[in-house]
């Protein structure tokens, strides 16, 4: 009686295929997962909808400024959203909503402003294109 050979290798091609064929779809996909901003802002693909509690700073194509439906002028901004965020939980949202014919300068300028009442997070609010 003849002992049998023991095989101790191990058939690694599916393995092989299936690790190529996963690397090939991540490479695919990695670019499109970056969120990104649109050139022609504010409209933009990567702009979600947003559901949390916080506050909305609007600025229109006037210069006209709002925060939440409040009319407030530039120079009474800063201290307009603060006595607003102390009545807030810590950590609120601020949402800027900017016209897209506002010029660049000015929306730097509020976010400077929002930025130095203490604000963490602010996000940006852009309009999501209908298909």
């Amino acid at each position: 009686m003849k002992k049998k050979d023991i095989i101790s290798d191990i058939n690694i091609t599916s393995l092989a295929d299936v690790s190529i064929t996963l690397l090939v779809i991540f490479i695919i996909t990695a670019p499109m997962m970056i969120p990104g901003i649109d050139v022609n802002l504010p409209r933009t693909d990567a702009s979600l909808p947003h559901d949390e509690e916080g506050i909305t700073v609007t600025i229109k194509k006037n210069q006209d400024i709002f925060i939440d439906n409040d009319k407030v002028t530039i120079d009474n901004f800063e201290s307009s959203l603060q006595k607003i965020l102390k009545n807030k939980p810590p950590g609120i949202i601020v949402y800027l909503r900017a016209d897209r014919e506002v010029d660049y300068g000015d929306v730097v300028s509020i976010v400077g402003k929002i930025k130095n009442t203490g604000v963490r997070e602010l996000g940006l609010v852009a309009e999501i294109p209908q298909e």
